[in-house]
């Protein structure tokens, strides 16, 4: 195929009505993604409007969804293709319009930095109190169901993660001991103590004979959910009852076939290859008053893969960034003797910093080229 075809080929994608056309329509996901959040919070609402391929709806009660729209992913997608399209068939590959070309370029990274972000990037919460040694963060949007499994020397964990624990689903998986049968699944939940309520409940073994879990609406962007679940386990075809497993509740102990497993529904763990040791953290505020000057958490590294061993003072706006994880300082608690660290892990961090300078660079050229003319004239 020679250049022209190409060209003719791409030009009715790189229509700009298609363009407008797809602005608008993420200028509508952005107002119905800021209204959602009431009801879905922030994170629930990016999720379905803002990085899915379709918009879906369906009845509160029926378990079936049909895509009414597009979504944010799908029309980036487009317009992603749009703009390099209009970038083949209406910028000349001059020096005169490199300026253009490296905006376009910029932007077109921009895009693509987006996607990275959206299929990659994991956020986790290390609440770590003084003293304390941490491995791992927690997902404060997704659960999973952990088995421990007790050892002579170290614990074996098994996990489930949340995609799977869907009401009817069965898991057999030769990674986790016991088979799960699941009944029933709240995303948000109110656990309380009702024994009465609790005995004409599903739940014949452990906490659920005394606690009752209740569907809820999510909760608020700022607040985080109650997830529980009914669920059947059995090992060797052999039925252990049926339990209530919830984040609000502690971790419970059952015996099988001589082994002893500790069973919950947790926030997810996001594990890292090294630990971090918080050996004090300071709270300081302006004298005199109790507004907050200065949050920030010291912390002993250590990495024995990379002979690693380090104190690292994290503050605001001066995160510890190691092996691909960047560890903010987020908050605090327990009268100051617990810090909590956000972690982000997100392989492309680097790429919207260059889109940007890309994007200046171009413009900067453009400008340049431009006045050239003006000054060769005067």
């Amino acid at each position: 195929m020679d250049k022209s075809t190409l060209l003719k080929r791409l030009k009715p994608l790189a229509s700009l009505q298609i363009a407008i056309v797809l602005i608008a329509l993420l200028m509508g996901l952005v107002v119905a993604c800021t209204l959602a959040q009431v009801h879905l919070g922030i994170f629930g609402a990016v999720k379905v409007y803002m990085r899915s391929w379709f918009v879906m709806w369906g009845p509160a009660e029926a378990t079936w969804k049909l895509p009414v729209a597009p979504g944010g992913a799908l029309v980036g997608l487009l317009l992603l293709l749009n703009l390099t399209a209009a970038m083949f068939v209406r910028l000349e590959f001059s020096w005169r319009k490199g300026g253009l070309w490296l905006s376009h370029s910029g932007l077109i990274l921009l895009f693509i930095g987006e996607f990275v972000s959206g299929g990659m990037q994991i956020e986790s919460h290390m609440p770590i109190e003084v003293g304390q040694t941490m491995n791992y963060g927690e997902d404060l949007r997704h659960v999973e169901l952990a088995l421990i499994e007790s050892g002579a020397t170290e614990d074996t964990v098994h996990t489930i993660a949340q995609r799977r624990l869907t009401p009817g689903n069965t898991i057999q998986d030769p990674r986790f001991p016991l088979t799960v049968k699941v009944l029933q699944y709240y995303t948000n939940s109110i656990v309380q103590q009702a024994p009465v309520m609790a005995a004409k409940g599903p739940a014949t073994a452990g906490a659920g004979t005394q606690v009752v879990a209740m569907p809820a609406d999510n909760a608020p962007s700022e607040e985080q959910n109650t997830a529980s679940m009914y669920a059947e386990f059995s090992a060797g075809g052999k039925s252990l009852g049926t339990w209530l497993v919830s984040t609000a509740l502690e971790v419970q102990h059952l015996d099988v076939e001589g082994k002893h497993y500790d069973l919950s529904l947790r926030l997810k763990r996001v594990y890292v290859p090294y630990t971090l040791t918080l050996k004090e953290f300071r709270h300081d505020v302006y004298p005199g008053t109790q507004i907050p000057k200065n949050f920030s958490s010291l912390v002993r590294l250590k990495d024995t893969e990379l002979n690693e061993d380090r104190d690292v003072l994290i503050y605001m706006n001066h995160p510890l960034r190691y092996r691909g994880s960047t560890f903010f300082q987020a908050s605090f608690g327990k009268n100051d003797t617990l810090s909590i660290l956000q972690v982000v892990q997100n392989p492309g961090w680097r790429i919207p910093y260059l889109a940007c300078i890309l994007v200046a660079a171009g413009l900067a050229w453009h400008f340049l080229a431009r006045m050239a003319p003006f000054r060769r004239q005067a």
